[in-house]
């Protein structure tokens, strides 16, 4: 069997490919959107208590089982939980591999548009017309988007080939420091438009009145869950990577703050803009409740050309959603290439084997707008599903007794308390009433075909995919669980053995 023993260079290094993990197009690309049609203010506020009670506990998690194990999210799930549970590691790679083939897409998006605005197709004084006819132009030429989809792969793929060293933590050095600077950059130049005072007014005014609606929850945890990595995988196969003696809580407080900070920076950048350069307050609104691709790549496209050097911040904008969404995609690949490197195929194997498969499923979302959004829609639950599975590995195994011998080591700064264990036994109670309040109602989007798996948006399509997704798991269960090599001694966790 072939294990490369490769390791992080540096505590630098693991939390510059972890930040360049949380931090993607869902902080750029999302993150503002989601916050502006959910009120500003009480989402922010409800997405914060979700970076505690969600993503960070979820984070500590994952890095303990990757750590200890020194596997992939199959291979953890066996030793760590029981080899019967295999399955959900299963789970865990399928749904962010699922992920990955359409992700590559919207990574390709972002470097269409980013020639757009080098090359300066967009123009002072066009409206949405003229640039929704842009966006649909590029989007219904499959030669175009299956290209830059193909670029996408191309790139992540010879990053990862390098391996962590060469590939992954060299590249992430050089993008997360990068990337801020492009951000800070055009976030100075938002706030200093007139008027952009209003944008930040409506970002950060709490409206606590507003906090009791449940759909603004919902989309906090979605969105802590979506941007911050936790729940993919990503941290299991990263801390794989890690030295013996790692911070387990202040690696994970780095990569949470880290990721709300790339967040409320894109946020600052849109959200002034908007409310600066809007002709009036019907473009605002029509702006922040656009849909998965109208606020970037329609209305942005038309307000860049207003400001002062548009076209020099429109590059940087979408340069900087580009390299975001490359430091996101590199992780998706890694889990795919850590699984199958633990079931005995070299590195240069395994990449080949994701890229090329990445490519071909990738383009059904490269084709088609829909496809692309139900594949969102459907996996932004499932990423929660992959947070309780997690769960269930540490109350299985013991909170207390993972707080107290594995994250509270002798060379921690930070001590974690009880409220890692609690928000840990909370994760049930979150997923009932979020995924609960939700599907019921997605059932009144769809009163007569809720249960129609061919719906974009439908109840049915999530059920239909999700059992896929368990059959895969549970007809592969043995077979992985016997291809996957030997870890590390799980039984150094603590005084008992998993069983």
């Amino acid at each position: 069997m072939s294990r490369q023993n490769e390791q992080w260079s540096s505590r630098w290094g693991f939390i510059a490919a972890s930040m360049g993990m949380a931090i993607g197009t869902g902080n750029i690309w999302r993150f503002p959107r989601v916050a502006a049609s959910n009120g500003g203010g009480p989402f922010l506020i409800a997405w914060t208590v979700a970076l505690f009670v969600w993503a960070i506990p979820l984070l500590m998690g994952e890095m303990v089982m990757g750590r200890k194990t020194g596997l992939g999210t199959i291979g953890a799930f066996r030793d760590f939980v029981g080899k019967k549970f295999t399955w959900m590691g299963t789970w865990i790679a399928a749904v962010c591999l699922a992920i990955m083939f359409y992700y590559s897409v919207i990574m390709g998006w972002c470097m269409k548009y980013f020639t757009l605005a080098v090359s300066g197709a967009f123009k002072s004084g066009m409206g949405t017309e003229a640039t929704e006819a842009i966006w649909h132009t590029f989007t219904t030429t499959p030669s175009q988007t299956i290209f830059f989809h193909f670029i996408s792969m191309t790139i992540a793929g010879i990053i990862i080939y390098k391996g962590v060293n060469g590939g992954i933590e060299k590249a992430s050095k050089i993008m997360i420091p990068t990337l801020f600077i492009l951000m800070l950059t055009a976030v100075i130049r938002s706030v200093t438009l007139p008027g952009a005072t209003k944008g930040l007014e409506y970002l950060f005014s709490p409206k606590l009145y507003m906090l009791k609606n449940p759909k603004i929850w919902l989309e906090a945890f979605t969105q802590a869950a979506w941007s911050t990595g936790a729940g993919w995988g990503f941290i299991i196969t990263y801390a794989v990577y890690t030295k013996k003696k790692e911070d387990i809580a202040a690696n994970c407080m780095i990569m949470g703050f880290g990721n709300n900070v790339g967040s409320l920076i894109a946020g600052l950048t849109i959200l002034p803009a908007i409310f600066a350069l809007s002709p009036n307050q019907e473009f605002v609104n029509q702006a922040i409740t656009s849909g998965n691709t109208g606020l970037a790549f329609i209305y942005l496209a038309q307000l860049f050309p207003t400001m002062p050097a548009g076209r020099i911040l429109a590059a940087i904008f979408f340069l900087s959603m580009t390299i975001a969404a490359l430091s996101s995609l590199l992780p998706m690949i890694e889990v795919g290439v850590r699984n199958l490197m633990d079931m005995g195929m070299t590195r240069k194997k395994a990449t080949l084997l994701i890229i090329i498969s990445g490519f071909i499923l990738g383009i059904p979302s490269a084709y088609s707008l829909d496809f692309l959004n139900n594949q969102d829609f459907v996996l932004g639950i499932g990423l929660l599903v992959s947070g309780l599975f997690v769960a269930f590995a540490l109350m299985k195994y013991g909170l207390e007794e993972i707080r107290n011998k594995v994250i509270n080591t002798e060379w921690t700064d930070m001590k974690v308390g009880k409220w890692w264990s609690v928000c840990v036994k909370l994760f049930p109670l979150f997923f009932i009433v979020l995924t609960g309040w939700w599907m019921f109602q997605a059932v009144g989007w769809y009163p007569d075909s809720w249960w129609n798996p061919l719906e974009v948006y439908s109840p049915g399509t999530i059920l239909f995919q999700f059992v896929i997704y368990v059959i895969l798991g549970l007809k592969t269960n043995n077979i992985l669980a016997g291809r996957i090599g030997k870890g590390r001694d799980i039984t150094q966790l603590s005084t008992r053995e998993v069983r």
